[in-house]
């Protein structure tokens, strides 16, 4: 019986040990925080309605998007990832005209009163998608002032460059960058994506850069339906494609493409285009949105309040600050605030050799985290304890069978 009984004690001392090892290294990596979309608003359970990008082509009439009856309470993590807090108290954008080609803007709408500038059917926003995108350049965020845009002292000029269903076209996207510039805008955001390169286009850009203006442009359309996006290769879209326009695509919080993103060559920058919160035309409630639009609205109103802050830096050095200060990844992601507040050498790179951060910096409520560390190291010291007694009880065992379960320090000769 004792063979086996050693053998038996070697099994329970090896797998207690095994356990030993293992156990310290498992806990902490399932203790560890899952990554996560924050939710719209920061509060668990709230919901928004979708602001759509158009409106269904083939339906026979035309159902304009409702409005909202939700409001949302808390900062969403685009204007975290931004640092429009920190931003704001450095400018505002006073004094900038932004161009916003898009669906059109909604003049009352909330946080942008008195600052925009719709005339015609550019002052009938059927879509939302333009009004929402205006928040997020220069909304004031209302009644929610955490939820301004990027520039809320800055003007906007709305312009049309799709139908009232949101549907893209060339000829109207060509005549509202001729009145932007007519108009001097400091800035032009061109929010939607033409397949193909467009003569009359490609010279209405290079007379808005020559007049100086900033050109932001969608680098390519809207995701399409669910994996179709798979189907199509990687290409150039207009005008982002036009020489000196920045051209920007959108990211969700860990910094990578949407899942089902359309491929875009010749991408400058990523700004945030995923659960981002704004206002609509309708009513005084809150939509969350998405895309490659709202990711150009994010650059426009960064370069706003980078022309605001910097008046005397030509357009091409304004895009070249947008890019140099950007976080470092395979796009470049736009930082808004470094952007503002970095000083750059003669070579347009940050000077002094000062180092950038390798991850955003986002104000987060670590409190649950803390408690499920706190868990789970009284898990591993607990279960440590436990194994350690193991050990010793397969020890003392191995060891009594073999003194034959007499007490340590006694004799094994006979006795004298």
């Amino acid at each position: 019986m004792r063979p086996p009984a050693r053998r038996t004690a070697r099994l329970l001392y090896g797998a207690g040990l095994a356990a030993a090892l293992v156990l310290p290294a498992a806990a902490p990596a399932r203790a560890a925080p899952v990554p996560r979309t924050p939710t719209a608003d920061g509060a668990k359970g709230q919901e928004l309605p979708g602001m759509p990008t158009s409106l269904d082509a083939r339906a026979e009439a035309v159902a304009c998007t409702p409005a909202s009856s939700e409001k949302a309470k808390k900062q969403d993590w685009s204007r975290q990832r931004l640092d429009l807090d920190r931003l704001h108290r450095h400018t505002t954008g006073a004094g900038v005209t932004v161009a916003l080609i898009s669906t059109g803007v909604d003049s009352g709408a909330e946080g942008l009163d008195g600052r925009v500038t719709a005339e015609g059917e550019a002052a009938d926003d059927c879509v939302g998608q333009g009004t929402f995108l205006a928040g997020l350049i220069a909304g004031t965020g209302g009644k929610t002032p955490r939820l301004a845009g990027v520039a809320p002292g800055a003007k906007i000029l709305a312009l049309r460059g799709t139908d009232r269903r949101g549907q893209p076209d060339p000829a109207l996207v060509t005549a509202a960058v001729r009145a932007a510039t007519t108009a001097d805008a400091d800035v032009i955001a061109v929010a939607v994506a033409l397949p193909r390169k467009e003569t009359a286009l490609s010279r209405a850009v290079a007379e808005a850069r020559r007049a100086g203006a900033v050109v932001v442009a969608a680098a390519g359309p809207e995701a399409p339906p669910r994996g179709q996006a798979d189907e199509i290769p990687s290409r150039t879209y207009w005008p982002a494609g036009e020489p000196g326009v920045l051209a920007v695509a959108d990211m969700l919080p860990a910094g990578t493409r949407p899942d089902g993103a359309l491929p875009a060559g010749g991408v400058d920058l990523a700004a945030p285009g995923a659960g981002v919160v704004s206002g609509g035309p309708r009513g005084k409630g809150h939509y969350l949105g998405g895309g490659v639009a709202v990711a150009t609205a994010y650059a426009a109103g960064a370069a706003a309040a980078v022309r605001a802050a910097h008046p005397d830096e030509p357009a091409d050095a304004v895009t070249r600050r947008l890019t140099a200060t950007a976080y470092p990844a395979d796009i470049p992601q736009l930082d808004a605030y470094a952007a503002v507040t970095t000083v750059l050498g003669a070579s347009g790179a940050p000077a002094g050799g000062a180092e950038r951060a390798a991850e955003p910096v986002a104000v987060r409520d670590t409190s649950d985290t803390d408690r499920a560390t706190g868990r789970a190291l009284l898990f591993v010291l607990l279960g440590s304890a436990g194994v350690l007694s193991l050990l010793w009880a397969g020890f003392a065992l191995s060891r009594a069978r073999a003194r034959g379960w007499r007490p340590a320090g006694s004799g094994t000769g006979a006795e004298g």
